[in-house]
């Protein structure tokens, strides 16, 4: 092989060794592919122009020029001439997406989601580091000054990933640099003109030779490499005084920001995504309310008031402070109900935010530090590096605004900048999102009935799935591509009905917060990256900005989007009057309740048309609700009871005098189960009593009668048959579980009691008949073809 062509084999080993230490910084490793055949066409390309005999810095163009093409390809293809000659558009979509990037990896935590910004600088990195790579070890014949820029590729993986250990990815890189040194070594000693095997034997070296004098020297390159290697990864660990080096990527010391803690935020686009397919729920933020409405506490981060085609994004109304409480809210008039809530919130300290999540609407918000104030999303937001949600803990006073569906039906239209601001969509946008839009709407009288179709059709009519490990995505080909597969999460079903609706001439936006959080025993709400979540919401005049749900089992649908009861008959009861609302049940503040609709109406009177939603449950005739709450709560109450019935009744039949000891021994095994001790199959008897003794911590009478069970167990699967002694098994059972009971806590006794662990035997045995019923009708079924004569050809 050509000396050449060896050390830019090697070159491109190395610069790819080098990017493996990215691996623990961005999740997956189909991108380390991706950027190998990247920087294999890129090395080609200077193998050929070399080849050529054409001069350096042709050579090095020529290169430029492939890895440009290259990015093209990879990153925006559907921006270039033909997929792959870049032309302005490109060039604007690398500026766009560098700019994307370089956000991400300030609010992603490691390792973040592939994103397209992200990737981009990924692989144009890779690409540059290649060619300074290829240059100086191939073009300019210094390995050794290679390793510089393998350095600095290293080094950028190795001061910010935190969480895996670091030691392998760099012997990866340094044997890579190793493999260059080597080669370019071996090249170098091929370079030797005379070779001297004795006096008056002096000749020019052959290829043979030249292997000869070559061999013993790389065989002792390569013995100081694998030496160098060696002390370069124990000499650490053994002066204890240098930490952990460069390749040091656990972070374990502590230093650094945030220590060795893993800080987690959450971004407006991506990031959910990241957040919701992590396998645990990380607790996020606490808080407590005196609201009267917690499924409707969502908490609002963002609002993504932007769509340019690629992505939504928020347009940045900060204002320098903000404005003196009660703030006002955007579009709410004071015909509309509303009351007043105050919600404190607590955020981890592993929580890194710059805005604060609030309840919308937010009319004040009690913290301290140097914020600003987004005007768009109704919040704060950090005026300086030095603010976050980290370890915060603040005080919002909200409103919780409950519109009517006929306030939102009959709302006028909104004023002609907001109609035209928040109805944008790129000139682009496929037709078929706005043709699908108009299906699903026709018959709709008005935009809050189209606002409920859409809503409807996307949770229960369309045949959405809800799915997150479905590629996330914002630009209109990844609506497209949504709307044809009909699975995604909420940022599908976020962006596209914002989009499908402001494709219909609705005022709509995207708002990225969370959902309200689990509600625990001391009465806070508890809120973690899964509750993380993207909702639409679309602008009514008088009411302002309404939340929608259109993803299929996630968050609650708001009320005024959902059904109402039928409307009394003529033959139906009388309506009660309806009770004059407390103070407390409305905000401070002059006219704070809707008016009443049925003034409007000629003499007052409202006919058969209910007043408001509420009144039409009570009007309905039938108490439906407490006949619906007992049901539920007697069937609910069954459910519980269930796996107590069911260990009841098989415990009694184990126990039955005439039983054996096999079920009796079962039976104790399942108690030992119930209270935490898990039987292992591989265990023989004697065994199994021993642990569960052991674990248990039994003495005295129940550490006897597990004994006695188990030898009776041995007697019967062991002994031969004949006259055995009287045991009394069902007695030394019950004196085990007495044990057992004894030596467990409060909580351990009540949960073995009322939600035994041994009761998944039940889902196994109906697996186990479900399976066998299948096995046997596939039989039958095939009974009837193998006896059915084969027609004569």
């Amino acid at each position: 092989m050509d000396g050449r062509i060896r050390i830019a084999c090697a070159a491109w080993l190395a610069t790819l060794a080098a990017a493996g230490a990215m691996l623990p910084l961005i999740d997956g490793g189909e991108w380390l592919l991706r950027a190998g055949l990247l920087l294999t066409a890129q090395s080609a390309a200077g193998m050929l122009t070399r080849r050529r005999g054409v001069p350096a810095a042709v050579s090095v163009g020529a290169q430029l020029l492939v890895s440009l093409l290259l990015l093209t390809l990879a990153c925006a293809r559907e921006y270039a001439a033909a997929g792959l000659l870049p032309g302005p558009a490109v060039f604007d979509r690398f500026g766009r997406l560098i700019t994307a990037g370089a956000e991400d990896i300030g609010n992603y935590p490691a390792p973040a989601p592939a994103t397209d910004g992200i990737m981009l600088l990924v692989f144009g990195g890779v690409l540059l580091i290649g060619l300074l790579v290829d240059l100086l070890a191939v073009t300019l014949r210094s390995a050794a000054a290679a390793g510089l820029p393998l350095l600095a590729l290293y080094s950028v993986a190795a001061g910010v990933a935190r969480d895996d250990g670091g030691w392998p990815y760099f012997m990866i890189a340094a044997a890579g640099f190793l493999v260059l040194l080597l080669a370019e070594g071996r090249d170098r000693l091929g370079t030797w003109g005379r070779f001297f095997a004795g006096p008056g034997h002096g000749r020019q070296m052959t290829p043979h030779d030249h292997g000869r004098a070559a061999g013993p020297r790389t065989r002792a390159g390569r013995r100081i490499g694998a030496l160098t290697l060696g002390v370069a990864v124990l000499a650490p660990s053994l002066l204890p005084s240098l930490g952990g080096g460069l390749f040091d990527l656990d972070g374990e010391d502590g230093s650094g920001p945030g220590g060795s803690a893993s800080v987690t935020s959450v971004n407006p686009v991506v990031a959910l995504q990241d957040q919701l397919n992590r396998p645990r729920n990380q607790r996020l933020l606490a808080y407590r309310t005196d609201s009267t409405q917690p499924s409707e506490m969502y908490l609002r981060l963002v609002a993504l008031d932007e769509f340019d085609g690629e992505e939504w994004r928020s347009s940045g109304w900060h204002e320098p402070a903000p404005p003196a409480p009660p703030w006002p809210v955007f579009g709410l008039t004071s015909a509309v109900p509303r009351t007043g809530a105050t919600t404190v919130i607590e955020a981890e300290e592993t929580y890194r935010q710059p805005s604060l999540p609030v309840p919308y609407p937010a009319q004040s918000i009690g913290t301290d530090g140097d914020w600003l104030f987004d005007r768009g999303s109704q919040t704060l937001v950090a005026g300086d590096d030095e603010e976050s949600t980290q370890g915060r803990t603040y005080e919002v006073e909200h409103l919780l605004v409950a519109p009517t569906a006929e306030q939102l039906a009959n709302a006028p239209a909104p004023a002609p900048e907001i109609q035209e601001y928040y109805t944008q969509v790129p000139d682009d946008l496929p037709p078929e999102v706005r043709d699908t839009a108009l299906d699903v709407t026709a018959g709709a009288a008005n935009d809050y009935e189209r606002g409920v179709a859409l809503q409807t059709w996307f949770t229960r009519d369309g045949g959405f799935r809800y799915d997150t490990a479905v590629q996330s995505g914002s630009g209109t080909e990844a609506i497209v591509r949504f709307l044809q597969d009909r699975e995604g999460f909420c940022v599908h079903f976020a962006f596209t009905m914002a989009a499908m609706a402001r494709a219909l001439g609705i005022p709509a936006q995207v708002a990225v917060g969370f959902t309200p959080g689990v509600r625990q025993a001391d009465g806070s709400y508890e809120v973690g990256t899964h509750n993380a979540h993207a909702w639409p919401e679309l602008y009514f005049e008088g009411v302002g900005w309404v939340r929608f749900e259109p993803t299929p089992g996630q968050g609650s649908q708001p009320p005024y989007t959902r059904p109402e009861a039928p409307a009394p008959g003529p033959d139906d009861p009388e309506e009660t009057p309806e009770p004059e609302p407390s103070p407390s049940q409305t905000a401070p503040g002059p006219a704070t309740s809707a008016p009443d609709p049925c003034d409007t109406q000629p003499g007052g009177e409202c006919g058969d048309r209910p007043r408001t939603p509420e009144d039409a449950h009570d009007e309905a005739g039938w108490p439906v609700w407490p006949v619906m709450w007992t049901g539920g709560g007697l069937l609910a109450a069954c459910l519980a009871a269930g796996p107590l019935l069911w260990r009841s009744r098989v415990r009694a039949r184990r126990l039955l005098p005439d039983a054996g000891p096999l079920p009796a021994w079962r039976e104790l095994l399942d108690s030992a189960w119930d209270h935490g001790i898990t039987p292992l199959a591989w265990e023989t008897p004697r065994q199994a009593a021993e642990r569960v003794v052991r674990v248990a911590g039994l003495t005295g009478a129940p550490a006897e009668a597990v004994a006695r069970v188990a030898l009776a167990v041995e007697e019967e699967l062991y002994a031969p048959h004949g006259a055995r002694p009287e045991r009394r098994l069902a007695h030394d059972v019950r004196t085990a579980r007495a044990g057992l009971r004894a030596g467990a806590g409060r909580l351990a006794r009540l949960r073995a009691l009322l939600l035994p662990r041994s009761a998944l035997r039940v889902t196994r045995t109906v697996t186990e008949r479900r399976v066998a019923a299948a096995a046997r009708l596939r039989t039958r079924l095939a009974r009837p073809a193998a006896r059915r004569p084969r027609r004569r050809a």
